[in-house]
């Protein structure tokens, strides 16, 4: 009998791992443990749509003081070629990888993904797979000359899909299309104006090797669900356990520097007084703002009651 449970779990494994690196919903919620919340069918965590939007407001160092805080140390990166600079990148991951391409392994990919109903090349399968608030992210491993796998087409997929950008660690093409998508705020490394040869033949540069699985993005590692922050050049991948934190704490260091701000241009107190620990009173009269302004400060009324509720000043 115990034979017999072992074979079967050997073939369910076998059947799941059809494509290396794909991982089920299983694997997901099992390498998040630490997420608590709802989930997408996929496995991935599902960070609130409230967390998101406030996350907007976020800046990088925000997030990474408190992920450095929680021993995640390899959660940003920067040198990126931005699409859109101005705006801010925020949603959900979804991950795929690429492996420099080799005929053999590329043929039996492809035949795994006809039989699982995939539809067109490799670079479209994650794409299909986007929900609204998406982002893609995509380890490319800085594949230039022949290796876009990105142009106006499948960015308009994208797009669509997701109504959100790419973190690509790769190179696209027909970057003026990409430009005209006015929210498709993106991270990638560079531009060129050849293609991704990802058919069989001389021409097969890359392989997808890997959806829905953690991936490496230059110095971070990422996993599906992860909270995507991109904004001034650089990407911050927030695990989704501690999104909320990384918001609550941005907006409460953001009430706090309007508050000392405004007290130090009226003079009510010293740059001493401010740039230290604030004594109780200057606690109390923190407060007591708060509650004045509660209806005209740049984060939700809810927020700040929750906020006061927790205060013992």
């Amino acid at each position: 009998m115990r034979l017999f449970t072992l074979a079967a779990v050997l073939l369910f494994a076998a059947q799941a791992f059809a494509q290396p690196g794909v991982f089920t919903k299983q694997d997901l919620i099992q390498y998040t443990p630490e997420w608590q919340g709802e989930r997408f069918d996929d496995g991935r965590p599902k960070v609130p749509d409230g967390i998101i939007e406030r996350m907007k407001a976020v800046t990088l160092e925000e997030a990474w003081a408190v992920l450095r805080n929680e021993g995640f140390n390899f959660q940003y990166e920067d040198g990126w070629m931005s699409i859109h600079p101005d705006k801010v990148l925020v949603g959900r991951a979804l991950t795929a990888v690429w492996m420099p391409g080799r005929p053999d392994v590329h043929k039996v990919i492809g035949e795994v993904g006809k039989k699982e109903g995939r539809i067109g090349g490799q670079n479209a399968w994650p794409v299909d797979m986007l929900v609204k608030g998406d982002v893609y992210v995509c380890d490319h491993f800085g594949l230039k000359n022949n290796g876009a796998s990105i142009g106006d087409n499948v960015a308009n997929a994208i797009y669509a899909n997701s109504g959100n950008g790419i973190v690509y660690d790769g190179v696209i093409r027909d970057i003026n299309g990409l430009e005209e998508l006015e929210n498709f705020t993106s991270f990638v490394r560079d531009y060129h104006p050849s293609h991704h040869q990802s058919s069989l033949g001389r021409g097969l540069n890359s392989t997808m090797m890997g959806i829905n699985a953690p991936i490496r993005m230059g110095q971070t590692m990422v996993m599906p669900g992860d909270v995507v922050l991109g904004r001034d050049g650089g990407v911050v991948f927030i695990p989704a356990h501690l999104a909320e934190k990384v918001v609550a704490t941005s907006e409460i260091i953001r009430l706090r520097d309007m508050f000392g701000h405004e007290r130090l241009r009226t003079g009510v107190y010293t740059p001493g007084q401010i740039d230290t620990r604030w004594s109780d009173e200057i606690e109390k009269d923190f407060s007591g703002w708060l509650r004045d302004h509660m209806d005209e400060l740049p984060v939700p009324k809810e927020q700040i009651q929750e906020i006061l509720a927790k205060r013992t000043w």
